[in-house]
């Protein structure tokens, strides 16, 4: 059967016959020799050597040492030994190390009573614990802290065994407390006030509330301690006091520590169901999430934050605005998470606020992959709230032209999702145009394919038709794509190769389409010039992607062209007009052959 560890070292160059060894030299008189000896027993033991004939050298030889070293390796031995026999009485040379062990709590250097006392903390043997139990009480008036530390966690120790309040005097929960008003060590009185919780719980509290004026200028551990009491005595249900407790642990919220001030939120949001309490939990968490640096802390309070959500969702809504703030840290995961939180507290009267504040922190960004986390998230709240799917799409198409090709992606097909699933022919209305007015900026293959699909789909009206088509006309520049040169070379007629005739090129001059969505003469001009401008490929990005080779987006728009011609020559009066967009789109896809088709 596994036995419990409180100690582990690796030691992989033992081996048994070391055993000898160490025998001789802890038999020696050299310290230096006794000291490696007693390393090396220690290791092999640990690691699962048995040395049976060592115990005996060890009372023998190095029991009546002196040195300071070697004391503390002997209490490392002592305390990973088994301390019975196979019946599981106490071996009789225990007895033996029970004296040394007085002696040694009695020892005039401070340095030797304490370690002998934090050894006492692994001892489990009340045969060995009870004959010491008078000097460890005796140390508690022991000058120095380091003493008297370890004096109250050896009796706290031994309360924890099974019986072990039969261990310890009656006298002693009142030396505890004496200990708690008078100790000015801070880790000293709260070992000593946790002693006091254990042993006299009663006699804590009543040190508590004794002291609640004065208790927000106790030591940091002691405010700890006494968070820990609450939540234990808070926790019985029906308490009928619990009142005063939570205003001790609402003075706490303003302590200096920010683990105090985490441990009373906590528990603030634990033992009360009260807004006002749970407010000043999530308060207490925003500003330790915008006071700490560490991401690990950041990322724990996010989750207490969540848990707040989940208890007492309508005081969180009210604090949405302090959690956005956090999106100004920059680690992913932070961002992540919080996008997370903001998105369970959605509601109609704070999704545009949330909206605006997530579409501005998406135009400053220069992370795409922060930024395809925030269009996702925009896109969450359009689901969420669908009333404002319609704002969220006019706002999400400003990234259709960016960099980050899946952002952009994301965002026509969202876009594409409210356009099919609205009833609300003003808004399919108003994003197809929209979409007509920006698709110049697009600059992605597949977006373009999308967003193309997207206007040969749904312009129904002769307005929305005729712009889709104008909108393709001037993404894709004037046919031909190519021409064959005198020496038979296939060029690019859009490359400033010959002197520019005109300065004005189609890109900086797009046709306005007023709101009938008739074309004016001047339009005509200049989709029609009589002269071939020189545009820059770059400008165009229907040409400029099919002349780089993209003949699938080429397909596309020859198929999205055939789609509005036959929907115009449906709802254009004038033949004449029909007739004519007809030829362009064929023009235009012939000249697409005839770019495949040259070198």
């Amino acid at each position: 059967m596994d036995k419990p560890c409180t100690l582990m070292i690796h030691f992989e160059k033992g081996s048994a016959a070391m055993a000898n060894v160490i025998n001789s030299d802890l038999e020696g008189s050299d310290v230096a020799a006794k000291t490696e000896a007693m390393k090396r027993a220690v290791m092999l033991l640990l690691n699962g050597e048995t040395l049976p004939k060592l115990f005996l050298t060890v009372v023998r030889y190095v029991l009546p040492s002196e040195d300071h070293t070697v004391q503390k390796l002997l209490l490392l031995y002592l305390e990973i030994i088994d301390k019975r026999d196979p019946a599981g009485r106490v071996l009789p040379e225990m007895i033996l190390v029970c004296q040394k062990l007085r002696h040694n709590l009695r020892h005039p250097n401070e340095y030797i009573r304490g370690v002998t006392l934090r050894f006492l903390c692994c001892l489990s043997e009340p045969e060995i614990l009870e004959p010491l139990v008078p000097s460890i009480l005796e140390n508690l008036d022991h000058r120095h802290h380091f003493v008297r530390r370890h004096a109250l966690s050896a009796i706290s120790a031994i309360y924890r065994l099974p019986h072990g309040d039969q261990l310890i005097s009656d006298d002693a929960p009142e030396l505890v407390e004496r200990a708690v008003a008078s100790e000015q060590d801070a880790s000293a009185r709260r070992n000593a006030f946790l002693v006091l919780c254990l042993c006299a719980q009663e006699r804590a509290l009543v040190h508590l509330f004794s002291n609640a004026q004065r208790v927000t200028q106790w030591p940091d551990l002691l405010q700890m301690a006494a968070v820990e009491l609450i939540r234990k005595v808070c926790s019985c249900p029906n308490r009928a006091d619990k009142g005063r407790y939570i205003k001790i642990i609402v003075s706490l919220l303003s302590s200096p520590s920010t683990a105090v001030v985490y441990e009373c939120a906590g528990a603030l949001a634990s033992l009360s169901s009260a807004p006002t309490d749970a407010r000043a939990a999530a308060n207490t968490y925003n500003k330790l999430l915008s006071s700490q640096s560490d991401n690990n802390v950041r990322l724990i309070l996010l989750d207490r934050l969540n848990e707040l959500r989940r208890s007492h969702r309508h005081v969180m809504v009210d604090v949405v605005n302090d959690v956005l703030r956090a999106l100004a840290i920059p680690n992913l995961d932070v961002k992540s998470k919080v996008l997370d939180l903001v998105l369970g507290l959605l509601t109609p009267r704070n999704v545009k606020e949330v909206v605006l504040y997530l579409k501005k922190e998406a135009g400053k960004t220069k992370s795409g992959e922060y930024r395809r986390m925030l269009l996702q998230a925009i896109h969450e709240c359009a689901v969420e709230v669908p009333k404002v799917a319609g704002s969220v799409g006019h706002l999400l198409m400003d990234f259709l032209g960016g960099t980050n090709a899946a952002a952009a992606v994301d965002v026509v097909l969202f876009v594409r999702e409210i356009i099919a699933t609205t009833t609300d022919a003003k808004l399919r209305a108003s994003m197809i145009r929209r979409l007509s007015d920006t698709f110049y900026r697009i600059r992605a293959s597949r977006v373009c394919s999308i967003a193309l699909s997207i206007l040969g789909e749904y312009s129904l009206s002769l307005a929305e038709v005729e712009r889709a088509i104008s909108t393709i006309r001037q993404c894709l520049g004037d046919p031909p794509f190519s021409t064959v040169s005198t020496d038979g070379e296939t060029t690019d007629p859009s490359k400033p190769a010959q002197p520019m005739v005109n300065s004005v090129t189609l890109s900086s001059r797009r046709p306005v389409v007023p709101a009938d969505g008739t074309l004016s003469a001047a339009n005509e001009a200049i989709s029609t010039p009589s002269v071939t401008p020189v545009s820059s490929a770059s400008t165009l990005n229907l040409r400029s992607l099919i002349l780089s080779g993209d003949f699938c987006l080429a397909a596309v728009v020859a198929s999205t062209l055939t789609k509005l011609v036959l929907r115009l020559q449906e709802l254009q009066p004038s033949k004449a007009e029909a007739k004519k967009a007809c030829t362009g789109a064929l023009l235009v896809m012939t000249s697409i052959l005839q770019l495949q088709s040259s070198s």
